[in-house]
Parts: C-alpha cells; structure tokens; sequence
C-alpha cells in the first residue's frame, strides 16, 4: 500500500537511506522509494508506471523542482495515486542515469539535471524529460498536466504506449554502444596533432574556453591541446591553454576568497556561476593548473594551485582521510548567497582594506549579479595596477591585499555556509588523489601527497577488500558495489600516487584492482568496457564506459593505468588491452575529440611505448634528479626509483634490474618501449631529454 501523502515534517522512506541526497527529499509528502527490488517490485504487481527522478545533492535545478513540485501536497498526491515514485542520486547509480539520459537525447532535449524519467513497470521508459516547472512555463508543460497526461495515456492508450516504450528500449540499446561498430585502427602522433587542432576551433579566442554560454572548464580537452602542442602543433594550441586558465583563474568562476572552482560560469566570461563545487571538477584542475606550471611557470598558477588544495584541505576532507563528493549551489535557500558581496558587507572592514577590495574586485553598487546589487568576485584590477594607482611598491600591495582578502574570509566564515554532500565515492576519491599527488611532484609539497596517500589508505581498507570494491561510503557504511568508474579513477589515482610517494603497496593495490575490473568489466565481444558490473539485473540495457563528460569514463581511467603500469612495471602485457580498445576507438576519437578527451590524452601517452624514468640511488643521491624531472612537462613519462638500500619488491624486480648509482651519483634511467638509454646523472642534462621528448 501507497503511504499518504506525508504532511511537511513526517518522514518517508528516504529518511532512512544513507545519501544525503536521499534525504534531501525525506520530507517530502511524495511516496518516494529509493532505487531497489520493493518498488520494483510493487511497479509488477499493480502494473503502474514508474517516475523516475533522478538528481545529486549540489544540484541548484534539482532544488528548485523539489521546492516547487515535490514539496506541493497536491502534485505529490497526484504522483502517489498514479506512479511509483522512485528517487535516485546519480552520484550513487551512474549507470541508471547513463541510461536514462538516454531517453532525453533520444528526445532531442539534450539531457541534465533533474532527470525526470517514466518506465514501464519492466524498466522500459516511455517519456523523459529535465526539469518541468509547476505550472506551463520555459516552453514546458507544467508537472501536474504532464502527470494527467502521461496517466491518461497509460489508462486509455495503453498499446500505443508500450510501442512507444520498445522504440525507446531499441533506441537506448544502440546509443549504449554507440561508436562500438567502427573499425580498428591504428592512432598515430599526427592524429594527435590533428585532433587538437580540431579542438582548437572551438575555442573562444578572447576568453578561452569551448563555445560561449554556458562555459564549462573542460579540464581534459583543455589538457589535450598541450598534448597536441607538444606532438608538434602549433603554438596557437598552447596559447589557448594559457588564456583559458587566466581567464578561469581570474574570473568569478574561481573562488577568489576560498580556494577552489564553481561547477561552470552561465556567461561566456567565466564570470557568474553555478555555484556548486564538485570533487571531481577541482580533482581534475588541479592537475592542469600543475601542467600549466610545467610548460609555462607563473606565480597565478601556484597561487591557484595552493588556494585549491587548501580549500580541498579545509572544506572537503573526512576525518578519516577520504574526501567528501561536493558543496551546493545554495544556502539558506538562494543560489550564492554564500559568496556574493553587497558593499555593506565591507562596513565593519577598515576604510583602506574595504577599498583595495572594491577596487580590485569592482565591487558596486549595482553589482553583477542577478540585478540584486550583490557582486561576483572577479579580479578586475590586478595587484601590479594597484600598486601603479597607489604609487607603492608592487610587494607592499600584495601584502595588503592579502591581509584584506583574509578579513574578508573571515567574514564570510561568519555566514551560513551551503551544505556538503558528505558521501565518499571511490572514484572520485581516486580522482582527486591524482591531481593531488601531481601536484605535490610539481610544486616540491610533500604535505599534499601526504593528503592524497590518507585518502588512499582510508579507501584501501575501507572500500577494497581485494576482491570487491565499493560505490560509496556514507554514514559507516557500504552498500553498492563499484562501478568501472571507481575502479579506473582509483588505480589511475594509485599509479600517481606511487610516482609522488614510491610506495610500491599503492602500485600493487593498483595491480589488483585493473586486474578485478578486467574481470568485471570487459567484453571481449565488443573490445570494450561495461559500465557496470556484467550481469547487473537492474538494468534495461547494458551500458558501455565510453564518452568522457565532466569526468572520465573509467574506460578512459582504467586505460590509463594500465599504459602507468606498463612503464612501471617493465610488463609488455599491462599494454594488452589499451592497444585493443584504443585501436578500438581510434574513429570516434578522431571524429568527436571532445566526447573522449581523458581517452584521447591516454593515447596520446600510449603512443610513447611506456615510457619512463628510472631513478637509482639513495635519496640525496636521486633528489635534485627528480625535482629537475618534475619541472618538466613529460606527460607520457613515468617515474619509478630504485633505492639501493631496500629489497626489491617483486613488482619492480624487472624494471630494477642492472640499474644502479653510477659511481657514486643518483642516476636517471630513461627507457622507451622497453628499451633504456645510457644512465644521466646531470639534472640538466636530464631535463633536455625529456624536453627532446616533446617532438613527434
């Protein structure tokens, strides 16, 4: 039996589900489920439709639809009588969102969030949609006449319905394993060159980025134009880059005050954003900000680099070491209200600091923000033209500045702050110690690897077993099973890990875990990867890792370290499978960069023949070898280190082998397909060699 509508304050069955998003919508007066064989299950039996909603926590629209619908005792009545209403966090099921998604781009309405979706009581869906606003509005059909509707039609057009479901299911089945029928191929260094340059012409050529309106920072395209730079592109490619991440870095995108950037800009400017902070979106820029700073060193990046960290540090750390999924949009129910600025907010400050902020931020009175005399923080006068106004001295101004952006921190710290999505998810965790590990080889800050090996070791006996990998870890518990996803971005975090800690147990746990998701994952059929574990039963179709989005597929992660361990290793058959699949995808890559960007810049590394570094020597011998290796920008190259004084551990033992101190001094062993130069021991000579590696 239905619960009746839940008055405001009476909890349904979400209350009871761990996702914070779940609960989110636990007092609703919606019959909510969440995803699971009891509503399933009660679909069957009465033979009634089912309404899907699918959201995740920090979703400003997803909010708004709540609010608007989910919150209204009447709408909620009519989904009660008339559907099985099922919620789910698409940061819990990737693969049922994947799916769904589906529906709506089958619909030409290009998919998003909230995703509103209606199934046949045996999965299959018959319409979709995104947000549906209470009342007809947007070129939208308001919820409730949608819900009359699509009623009407299950009760009196019943067949003609079920048609339009099987067309639909035939539909999802093709765009799961859209691009899978093209032949192989083999990808070379001009396709790289070529594939960028493609990129290249949409990029803005004024404010960086991809197209105009919305703006989204499209970290691993963004990534992949270095990678065609460096193969022999033009320097338009790199000059892309640099403006992209100026531009990001200085707009309102970024958080000037707290470190960390917004989900995307809803200008072409970079300017107002979608206020919501993601783990992935910061996991992934800081590791292009850490590139930006090996091809072109600049005091901005570091500055981004160190605010971003600490925002991670600070904001987004569990006690344990893993790392929370995001921040909202909204608090205190407004979209920004958080991190935006009226001038009477700078009152209580002293009369010089309010007035260095206003001028360097363009803080007015009429603001920039949604016509409500709040300002988006923006660096409009940079530090070098204050001190030029005020007649002072470059460092002075940067050390007033800096007092003054802290006294306002300190204000904002004061505000309601918008709540955390505090579930720890294994991918993006794995993700996040990626960018954190690069970061700490890059910058010389052992402290961050430190941060990226708490998280890993937390993940490691929390969420692996050995065997099994886990989603999700909420509230002490675990309770879905890993998507390919979260084995990918984890070994790939592992692999870059090592290489900033040389802790040979993170490069055997990554072992494990692509060995498990190869077992799990690939379908040899196709020469490609599942999304979701093979014989998953909750699925209408199965659905393939292809497409990299705002975060990598984990066919594109799992790729990558795999190619990480080939180098490390010195094993030819970690190379196995990356050969297979991006043969595989070789014509979709050269057709749609951008769908595969993670994808396109693995290959771009496996072009190189595991490539790597081998270090041999004590650590005072290896150390100026190895922080003149990581000033260089060498993304296809790998870096290991023999320490003559430990045992050598049955991993490395073939890559190890004959390679040692050259008399006395730490030397550097660069190997390429297998095959390894003479020994350096010169750090200059060292970073010519890996520099001479950018060419074709």
């Amino acid at each position: 039996m239905a619960h009746p509508s839940s008055p405001s304050g009476v909890s349904n069955r979400l209350a009871r589900e761990p996702s914070p998003y779940l609960r989110q919508h636990a007092t609703n007066p919606v019959d909510w489920y969440p995803w699971g064989e009891e509503a399933l299950a009660r679909a069957r039996a009465e033979n009634k439709p089912i309404l899907l909603s699918v959201g995740y926590s920090a979703c400003h629209w997803c909010h708004v639809m709540a609010h608007e619908s989910f919150e209204d005792p009447a709408i909620a009545r009519l989904m009660n009588d008339w559907f099985i209403n099922i919620k789910v966090d698409r940061e819990e099921r990737p693969d049922l969102d994947q799916i769904y998604q589906g529906v709506v781009q089958l619909m030409n309405q290009g998919g998003g969030w909230p995703l509103t979706v209606f199934l046949t009581p045996d999965l299959k869906p018959f319409y979709g949609g995104t947000y549906f606003p209470p009342q007809d509005k947007y070129g939208r059909p308001g919820f409730p006449r949608l819900l009359e509707a699509l009623h009407d039609a299950w009760e009196k057009e019943h067949d003609k319905l079920l048609d339009q479901a099987e067309s639909f299911h035939e539909g999802l089945g093709e765009l799961a394993a859209y691009g899978l029928d093209a032949a192989p191929a083999v990808l070379t260094a001009a396709d790289v060159v070529k594939m960028g340059e493609r990129m290249l012409r949409g990029v803005d050529p004024v404010n960086g980025g991809f197209g105009g309106a919305p703006k989204f920072p499209n970290p691993m395209d963004v990534s992949f134009l270095l990678r065609a730079w460096r193969r022999g592109g033009t320097v338009a490619l790199r000059e892309a880059v640099m403006r992209t991440l100026e531009r990001m870095a200085l707009g309102g995108i970024y958080d000037q005050l707290g470190g960390g950037f917004h989900r995307y800009s809803v200008d072409e400017r970079w300017l107002v954003p979608h206020f919501e902070k993601m783990l992935y979106d910061n996991a992934q820029l800081l590791h292009l900000y850490s590139e930006a700073e090996q091809v072109e060193p600049r005091p901005l990046w570091r500055k981004v680099v160190e605010e971003t960290v600490e925002y991670v540090r600070r904001e987004m750390t569990d006690a344990r070491g893993g790392f929370y999924a995001a921040q909202d949009a909204d608090s205190e129910g407004v979209e920004g209200k958080f991190f935006v600025w009226k001038m009477e907010d700078l009152a209580s400050l002293p009369l010089e600091q309010a007035d260095l902020l206003m001028r360097h931020f363009r803080i007015t009175p009429q603001g920039n923000f949604e016509h409500s005399g709040a300002t988006v923080l923006e660096v409009v006068v940079p530090v070098a033209g204050l001190a030029q106004e005020r007649g002072m001295p470059v460092e002075h101004v940067e050390r007033e500045l800096a007092a003054a952006r802290r006294a306002l921190f300190e204000l904002r710290e004061q505000r309601v702050k918008p709540s955390r999505d505090d579930k720890l998810l294994a991918g993006w965790n794995g993700l996040m110690i990626r960018g954190l590990a690069f970061a700490s080889r890059v910058f010389g800050r052992p402290e961050w690897a430190r941060l990226a090996a708490n998280a890993a070791d937390f993940v490691l006996s929390k969420m692996w077993d050995g065997t099994r990998l886990v989603r999700s870890y909420e509230e002490g518990g675990s309770r879905i099973d890993a998507f390919l996803e979260d084995y990918g971005d984890l070994a790939a975090g592992l692999t870059s890990l090592y290489q900033a800690t040389f802790e040979v147990k993170y490069l055997e746990a990554a072992v494990a875990l692509v060995r498990r998701a190869v077992a799990l994952f690939w379908d040899e059929e196709k020469q490609a990867y599942l999304s979701a574990p093979k014989g998953q039963k909750d699925l209408v179709v199965a659905t393939y890792s292809l497409f990299d989005n705002a975060f990598p597929s984990g066919a594109s992660t799992l790729t990558e370290a795999q190619v990480a361990l080939a180098a490390l290793t010195g094993d030819k058959a970690w190379l196995e499978l990356p050969e297979r699949y991006i043969s595989r995808m070789r014509q979709p890559l050269e057709e749609n960069p951008m769908g595969y960007g993670h994808l396109a810049f693995v290959a771009d590394t496996f072009l190189d023949g595991a490539s790597g570094v081998t270090f041999s020597g004590t650590r005072e011998q290896v150390a100026p070898l190895l922080a003149a290796a990581n000033r260089v920008f060498a993304p296809t190259i790998a870096f290991t280190w023999k320490d003559p004084g430990n045992a050598v551990p049955p991993l490395l033992r073939e890559i190890f082998e004959a390679r040692e101190p050259v008399n006395g001094r730490g030397a550097a062993y660069v190997c390429r397909g297998f095959s390894c130069e003479r020994p350096l021991t010169d750090p200059e000579a060292l970073i010519q060699r890996l520099q001479a590696a950018r060419s074709p």
